[in-house]
């Protein structure tokens, strides 16, 4: 069994910060990564993805609040969230695989939920 980690949810008010954590195992670290928001209603949609060439994509929902990144060293990525919104409230997912676009095909989380209140 393959397991993705999650930590760092939580309660903030409207325009307050989070960061999220994923440690993810090494032998599927090399794979594309990425954060995913769930929506109660909605699809699950891809926020921010690091392909295995570094080039990232964010969402336009979070561009220029969202921040992904990841740590070699410790076989992990993080989202760190400012600035953050009501309409950010959702489950978070961390995941590894094959993407295309912002989807993504191959192992996920728990999944990590995020309130804002306004």
């Amino acid at each position: 069994q393959v397991h993705l980690v999650e930590s760092g949810g939580g309660s903030v008010e409207s325009g307050g910060s989070l960061r999220l954590s994923c440690v993810i195992p090494e032998n599927i670290f090399g794979l594309c990564l990425g954060w995913f928001q769930k929506i109660p209603g909605q699809l699950r949609e891809g926020v921010a993805v690091i392909y295995p060439d570094g080039i990232i994509e964010y969402a336009d929902s979070v561009k220029g609040r969202f921040t992904i990144s990841k740590d070699n060293t410790k076989s992990a990525i993080y989202l760190q969230m400012t600035d953050l919104k009501p309409e950010d409230t959702a489950q978070y997912t961390c995941a590894a695989g094959y993407c295309s676009g912002r989807k993504l095909q191959g192992f996920w989380g728990q999944g990590i939920q995020v309130n804002v209140s306004s």
